[in-house]
């Protein structure tokens, strides 16, 4: 019969392997959470759209929510308020908590929404890809055409450059915010209609946002730049850091 010194000693063993087996470290086991993260993607997209993304932050230590909303369907108020609030409040219960995000296009002007009219999400660290935060000249020249409406719902017809614009009434930054925006294109129609260097959807220039805190622009179009696994790295590098490193 085995000593009860040599049961444990076996039972040790066996996690020990264990662990190795499936490249954990006893020291990762017992790390707490990185912290919660949102995620919010674009506009006429899904929560499929961020689905590496999420799986990158879930391998980092990071509870994340994942959010499906339906962008065509109603107006920037109205998603933030309806849809993506309840969202959050029933993914992460405790407001003390700070909450960070990752968004796509649309989803870091509902952001900018959150922390202008709805105090109680405590907004941590903010990841936007891509975003119109000045607006797209796109939704200037073609944003009255009915295809372009039945694409992108009303929320789409928000997004113009115009002084009077929703992204433009909403302010600056009041959160930790890093952008990072793209200067390829798959559109080049679409690019034609704006002026400078863009990303298909976006020019650089309007994924800028005044109070943010680090930019970066990267080698991606507006649709796919979520998906790239340099962008991750930085992306999580920012909601670690505060930074993005740049070469």
């Amino acid at each position: 019969m085995k000593s009860l010194s040599d049961y444990f000693k076996h039972r040790v063993f066996i996690a020990t392997t264990w662990l190795i087996l499936n490249s954990i470290s006893p020291f990762a086991i017992s790390q707490e959470s990185g912290g919660n993260v949102v995620l919010l993607h674009g506009l006429a997209r899904t929560a499929g759209s961020m689905d590496s993304m999420e799986e990158q932050l879930i391998r980092s230590g990071y509870e994340v929510c994942n959010i499906d909303y339906p962008s065509r369907k109603h107006r920037i108020e109205k998603l933030a308020r309806q849809y993506v609030v309840p969202a959050i409040q029933q993914c992460f219960a405790d407001a003390r908590i700070p909450v960070h995000f990752v968004t796509h296009s649309l989803g870091g002007i509902i952001v900018r929404q959150l922390s202008v009219a709805h105090k109680q999400i405590n907004i941590g660290r903010v990841v936007m890809l891509s975003p119109p935060n000045k607006g797209s000249e796109v939704v200037d020249k073609i944003g009255t055409w009915g295809l372009f409406e039945w694409i992108n719902g009303p929320a789409g017809k928000q997004l113009g450059t115009q002084a009077s614009s929703l992204p433009n009434r909403l302010g600056p930054a009041d959160f930790e915010l890093g952008v990072i925006t793209g200067n390829r294109s798959i559109n080049l129609i679409l690019s034609t209609l704006i002026p400078g260097p863009d990303d298909g959807k976006v020019a650089i220039e309007n994924a800028r946002l005044e109070g943010m805190q680090d930019f970066l622009v990267v080698e991606q179009a507006h649709p796919f730049i979520m998906g790239n696994q340099y962008v991750q790295n930085q992306t999580l590098n920012f909601l670690q850091n505060g930074y993005f490193e740049h070469e």
